[in-house]
């Protein structure tokens, strides 16, 4: 039997900052926070790890910090502002263009007809015009769904972006003298260093991961398709942006996976769907490798995450899914520390 006695009563101040923790977490998928969550956990991280490295040059603790914040708020500038002036350029250059694309479908759609039986072939747009009309209506008629849309990612920026500030205030903070922390705020503060850590070893899982599926997509990219004579355009930049959108959880890999199977399109409709069929049965085995290899981090078994995973998907969508790693590993801090697992 159990012997509940060996183990400390937890103070009052522990009660509340496990309540508040709970709530917070909670209310943070139910209100679609995650990203501000996960974007001012990355950079704390990053924060503390360059700090660690400047203070090497004898540096204080703040200094390093604030040097670190400083190196990092300009990479993030000079990303922005790249990206928009990629974005900017491609959409008024002449690849982008109306002409150029309705053309390309329209290569796509007499390529790929003969291919298919005529049952699938019906679904096809009879021409590029006949394409361009049914976007057309399509547009017209989802134009209050894709306005929304454009609404939801522009708060989901604006999320990023506060999340960014809140988590660089945060570790700056954390390099300044205070007087004596009060109980309540000293157990706050212990929830949220568990939470970072939680975070940290699957941000390490994560990069694992992402290997790996650049490590597979090479294979099938570079060394399978040639095999058989096809010569993918961009192929070692697929392989690229797998490895760097698979450091996103979930999301990434589907991102990814899209523009691999939009690329392939591009070649021939045989090449897109083995692209396909190559990433929905690699994924279904990669779903337990991740598991495996985030469950080593964390020090949970696979089947436990995966049943975290499970459950988080149901309540709370795709959200749920990206954090039931870390809130998993959270929970399993806690009740380590507690001495009950």
């Amino acid at each position: 039997m159990l012997n509940l006695s060996k183990f400390s009563k937890p103070t009052p101040y522990e009660i509340a900052a496990w309540l508040l923790a709970a709530f917070a977490l909670f209310f943070i998928l139910k209100l679609h926070l995650l990203t501000a969550l996960l974007a001012g956990l990355l950079i704390h991280e990053l924060v503390h790890l360059m700090a660690e490295r400047l203070r090497m040059k004898h540096l204080s603790q703040l200094r390093a910090k604030v040097l670190a914040v400083a190196l990092i708020a300009t990479l993030v500038i000079v990303t922005i502002a790249l990206a928009i002036f990629g974005v900017s350029a491609f959409f008024n250059s002449e690849a982008a263009s109306l002409p150029v694309v309705m053309k390309k479908i329209a290569i796509i759609i007499e390529s790929t007809r003969p291919l298919l039986p005529d049952w699938a072939a019906t679904y096809l747009p009879a021409s590029a015009e006949t394409f361009k009309v049914s976007a057309g209506q399509w547009l017209r008629d989802h134009a209050r769904e894709l306005q929304l849309l454009g609404k939801e990612a522009g708060v989901t920026v604006a999320h990023l972006l506060l999340g960014v500030i809140i988590g660089a205030v945060i570790s700056i903070s954390g390099g300044m003298k205070h007087a004596v922390q009060r109980p309540f705020t000293q157990a706050l503060l212990e929830r949220v260093e568990r939470l970072a850590a939680a975070f940290r070893r699957v941000v390490f899982a994560q990069i694992r991961i992402a290997a790996l599926n650049a490590f597979f997509t090479w294979l099938y990219l570079d060394v399978a398709l040639p095999w058989y004579g096809v010569d993918l355009p961009l192929a070692k930049t697929l392989v690229a942006v797998t490895f760097f959108l698979g450091l996103i959880p979930i999301l990434g890999n589907l991102v990814s996976n899209t523009i691999t199977v939009m690329v392939s399109l591009s070649y021939s409709l045989p090449v897109a769907i083995s692209s396909l069929i190559f990433l929905v049965v690699i994924h279904k085995l990669e779903y337990f490798l991740n598991a495996r290899i985030i469950g080593s981090q964390i020090r949970a078994r696979a089947w436990e995450l995966l049943l975290a995973m499970l459950a988080m998907e149901a309540a709370f969508g795709l959200a749920g899914l990206v954090a039931a790693p870390i809130y998993y590993a959270y929970l399993k801090d806690e009740l380590s520390a507690r001495g009950l697992v």
